[in-house]
């Protein structure tokens, strides 16, 4: 992990650490180790950069005949080829947003000027709420009833094979995630995808938390809409989402007149974060000028398939160092399972708002709460002070590991 090599032509961890100005950062005279990554990694130079030329050399607003207009039409137009790279989708279906769940309001209500009352979406306990808040909306504002595949609280997966159950005739789309952001539970979501298309349902996948680990292939999916979120991935903060083009092209959306009606613009509302959208495409380049490969999507392969081996060797070392302390409980799946290496967990007789703190105090950033997967705390009996989250991107190293077990050692011996 910590070789200054190039794995399979894929760059080092001191490579890429080197691009990121806030590993730098030392707090109480030790470097900050962030594992807050599933909230939201860290950004590489590159991408500000990016984000400050726009601003700098090009702003403007769209569709105009001036320089730097057109300018700015030809830079997000090339983003949203950058993110259709990412996402194995095409230009003409990715569209922009303030964030993944303010975009699945705005599809949701649009998809539910279409339905009626009774008939059905089907949710998960797994899932984080800006993948059931939008389908609940629909349940008040239009009688649509929701039907929950469950969580499997022993092992903090998901049913798949119960999941046909409930698709009946006025059912109409299935909303899952790919991965949980709370356990780092990988859920095979073309299977699920697959399941629901047979039974004439449409599909959402909420790829938020596995976009940083898994590259994300629509086709394969074989999914209708697919959302994800730049800042997970080392941008800044823009919503994605992906739709068939016919299905962007069929939908009854809110909208005001004078605006473009053809996809994928017309899944966008008002005008854009331009810096924003920019600096989302910086981070896809950023991905992929980690590997190697004759084409960005090819580069990007190569980079996420080194970066999942490293990810899980330092999965394996945090598991492994935390498991054998009497008074920390690991969740969800085990590293042998398809998961992120994204690790919840607690340590008794401490809350964990004050762990978190206190490994704060020795530089090692992590988060603590429900995540809002506020249904997966609630069935783990955690719904008082929630989980530890620690999470690895591809700037954690194993050192940096070693110093949150010794954090987590300390807490458990009350130092």
């Amino acid at each position: 992990m910590t070789s200054v090599t190039r794995a399979a032509g894929v760059a080092s961890v001191e490579t890429i650490r080197a691009q990121f100005p806030a590993l730098k950062r030392s707090h109480r005279g030790q470097l900050v180790a962030y594992f807050d990554g599933p909230g939201g990694t860290q950004t590489p130079r590159a991408v500000g950069d990016a984000m400050a030329d726009y601003l700098y050399q090009h702003n403007a607003n769209t569709h105009w005949a001036y320089p730097s207009s057109i300018e700015t039409d030809a830079m997000l137009d090339a983003a949203r080829h950058a993110l259709a790279d990412l996402l194995n989708a095409e230009a003409g279906e990715i569209a922009f947003g303030l964030n993944m769940t303010t975009l699945t309001f705005h599809l949701a209500r649009a998809l539910g000027r279409e339905w009626s009352e009774g008939d059905e979406v089907v949710v998960t306990e797994l899932d984080h709420h800006g993948n059931v808040g939008p389908w609940q909306a629909l349940a008040r504002e239009r009688g649509v009833v929701l039907r929950v595949l469950p969580l499997r609280v022993e092992d903090g997966t998901l049913d798949l094979a119960a999941l046909s159950n409930l698709f009946g005739p006025r059912t109409r789309l299935l909303a899952i995630g790919a991965a949980s952001n709370a356990l780092g539970t990988v859920i095979d979501v073309s299977a699920a995808c697959s399941m629901a298309r047979q039974a004439g349902v449409l599909s959402f996948v909420d790829a938020v938390h596995a976009a940083p680990h898994i590259l994300m292939d629509v086709r394969a999916i074989g999914c209708d809409f697919l959302s994800c979120s730049a800042y997970k991935f080392y941008g800044p903060h823009v919503g994605i989402l992906y739709g068939r083009k016919e299905r962007i092209e069929a939908l009854d959306l809110p909208r005001v007149a004078p605006a473009p009606d053809t996809a994928p613009e017309r899944l966008e509302t008002g005008t854009q974060n331009h810096e924003g959208i920019i600096g989302a495409a910086a981070a896809v380049d950023f991905l992929a000028g980690l590997g190697i490969g004759n084409t960005r999507r090819g580069r990007l392969a190569s980079a996420f398939s080194e970066l999942h081996t490293r990810g899980a060797a330092l999965l394996n070392r945090l598991w492994e160092g935390l498991a054998g302390e009497r008074r920390v409980k690991l969740y969800g799946p085990p590293p042998s399972a398809p998961r992120t290496p994204t690790v919840g967990f607690t340590v008794s007789g401490v809350d964990p708002t004050t762990a978190a703190r206190r490994l704060a105090e020795r530089g090692l950033f992590l988060s603590h709460g429900d995540f809002y997967a506020a249904t997966v705390i609630e069935r783990l009996g955690l719904k008082e002070g929630g989980l530890i989250r620690a999470g690895c991107a591809c700037y954690t190293t194993a050192e940096e590991v070693d110093r949150l077990i010794g954090g987590v050692r300390s807490l458990v011996a009350g130092r």
